[in-house]
């Protein structure tokens, strides 16, 4: 049975990513993400939810180790991975942006609306 550090550690890698490019993309310390992958330190629900989904894996799985950590509702095998990634990048930028979620869609309906006028 892997800990939750392993498991962390796992699906980062699986994910193609450094700790660096999760820092980046979710302002968690990399020091931070370090001390989560060896042990000494547990990420809180809220973290342990947002890495889940920028691994795309499940939290169960995260937390427990039980089941797949490829049991994910949003399996986008079929997607090409730079569309993925700009997928990844939005849904970050959406939880994190501290506008509300009103002003939040209005500016992805005109960021979509651009990329349709190409």
């Amino acid at each position: 049975m892997t800990t939750l550090g392993e498991r962390l550690k796992i699906a980062r890698e699986k994910k193609g990513l450094s700790q660096i490019q999760v820092k980046e993309r979710t302002n968690i310390n990399n020091k931070t993400l370090s001390g989560y992958e060896n042990g000494v330190s547990e990420p809180d629900t809220k973290t342990l939810s947002m890495l889940a989904e920028l691994y795309e894996v499940p939290y169960k799985w995260l937390l427990t180790g039980r089941g797949s950590m490829h049991e994910n509702k949003d399996n986008n095998e079929d997607i090409d991975p730079e569309l993925q990634e700009f997928i990844d990048n939005v849904k970050i930028w959406y939880k994190n942006e501290p506008e509300s979620k009103e002003e939040k869609l209005k500016m992805m309906k005109k960021m979509f609306e651009f990329f349709k006028e190409d």
